[in-house]
């Protein structure tokens, strides 16, 4: 698809709702029997490193089709710097919506929009696959390593992208996923109630 149709703007309180039932139906049983990611979404709104202005959802014909939303992060450098980063997610199209150009369309525009709120560079947890077509490239060929992984192991899913050319020239170091990501799993359960059942299923090609 070439120009988007609909609208992209700031999510508000009266679609919280919404978005969250968005979320959870782009993944649910993707990477896991059911799923979290609308439970990060419902509390990452009142964290300090929420970005509210990248906050944002896809329009079309008066239907939320699409959100996503971007947290501030750190790479501690090798050098005793702290290096201010962003990243991003959960980012989720409504599943008739999938495979059509919107995730990317989406992702693009809030990029930009996080290149003019000052970001110098992004650093995800994803698949090259999707992300390397907006510029993304493995973190650790740019000697950003994750913090969970061994420094000498290329980690195939963690990516960065520089939005500002030269942002990390002569940088190395560590990126730390925001703590808001790492959720109580019996917190989740108990929010995922709160919605329509859904029946969680172990399929293949699941993280776990």
């Amino acid at each position: 698809m070439n120009q988007f149709d609909g609208v992209i703007r700031n999510e508000t309180p009266a679609d919280y709702r919404a978005v969250e039932h968005l979320t959870r139906e782009a993944f649910w049983n993707v990477y896991h029997p059911g799923c979290t990611e609308h439970y990060v979404l419902h509390t990452y709104r009142e964290r300090p490193d929420f970005v509210r202005e990248l906050d944002l959802v896809m329009e079309k014909d008066g239907k939320i089709i699409g959100h996503i939303m971007y947290v501030r992060a750190k790479i501690d450098a090798d050098d005793g710097r702290e290096i201010p980063v962003m990243t991003f997610g959960p980012i989720s199209i409504d599943p008739a919506y999938q495979k059509q150009g919107y995730g990317m369309q989406l992702l693009r525009y809030s990029m930009e929009k996080a290149r003019q709120l000052g970001a110098g560079a992004l650093c995800i947890e994803g698949n090259i696959g999707f992300y390397g077509k907006a510029g993304f490239v493995v973190a650790s060929t740019k000697g950003i390593h994750y913090s969970s992984e061994p420094r000498d192991q290329e980690v195939p899913y963690f990516l960065l992208c520089e939005l500002v050319p030269g942002f990390l020239d002569g940088v190395t170091g560590v990126y730390h996923t925001p703590q808001g990501y790492f959720i109580d799993e019996a917190e989740a359960e108990e929010f995922d109630r709160q919605f329509p059942p859904k029946v969680k299923l172990k399929l293949p090609g699941q993280l776990q």
